[in-house]
């Protein structure tokens, strides 16, 4: 079954600075989607105001036509990577994934060289892109229509970022995905189509050379 997600008209300002300016984005099942733009243009702004737990001066959020102001308490609805660590410290990988995940997900889950020698560890006992990996795995195999990424591939090592894109490529089957990196190379190797968010609105790109018309990177 096809999904399809739509953000539209969203005003955002800090202060006296308008960061996002009427903001229309649309993502359905098949599609990764990579965001693109410098540091503060409004990435992390728009997928915290898409998942719900930030207010804008306009917003309308819609899945499958159905209007919805706070999508994260909807069931199945989006699932979000924020760039802080997010996962319960006091309780073990193992534990951690039977609760997002169920027990029967346990064995597939832990088929994995990267994950299996951390199954008995606490969250805490984990360093910063252990979780990473851990948290990105978790969304992608979740039942969620939806996956927000933000900077999923800071932090981790470059054989984990290699192991993570197939997982992100796979899970594109039955899920729509967003994601956002400062590594652009990285953003273009997985996502099958990309926007670049500049000076408060989204403009569609289609290769590098798009972006280096907007000056985004000087030369390949």
């Amino acid at each position: 079954m096809s999904n399809t997600l739509e953000i539209d008209s969203v005003i955002k300002s800090f202060a006296e600075k308008q960061v996002l300016t009427d903001i229309y984005l649309k993502c359905v099942t098949g599609d990764i989607i990579g965001l693109i733009g410098r540091n503060g243009s409004g990435k992390s702004t728009l997928f915290k105001i898409l998942f719900g737990t930030l207010v804008a001066e306009r917003k309308f959020i819609r899945m499958n036509g159905q209007v919805m102001n706070r999508p994260y308490t909807v069931r199945d609805a989006i699932g979000y990577l924020p760039q802080h660590d997010f996962l319960p410290k006091q309780l073990t990988i193992q534990k951690v994934v039977r609760v997002f995940l169920g027990k029967p997900w346990e064995e597939v889950f832990f088929k994995d060289a990267n994950l299996i020698k951390w199954r008995k560890s606490k969250v805490s006992n984990l360093s910063g892109g252990e979780l990473r990996y851990v948290g990105i795995k978790l969304l992608l195999n979740s039942k969620t229509k939806f996956v927000l990424l933000d900077e999923p591939f800071s932090g981790i090592s470059p054989l984990m970022i290699e192991a993570i894109k197939p997982l992100i490529i796979e899970a594109s089957l039955s899920k729509g995905i967003i994601l956002t990196d400062h590594d652009y190379r990285n953003v273009m190797d997985v996502a099958n189509s990309y926007r670049l968010l500049f000076d408060g609105g989204i403009k569609q790109i289609h290769d590098l050379e798009d972006l280096m018309r907007w000056g985004y990177v000087s030369d390949k």
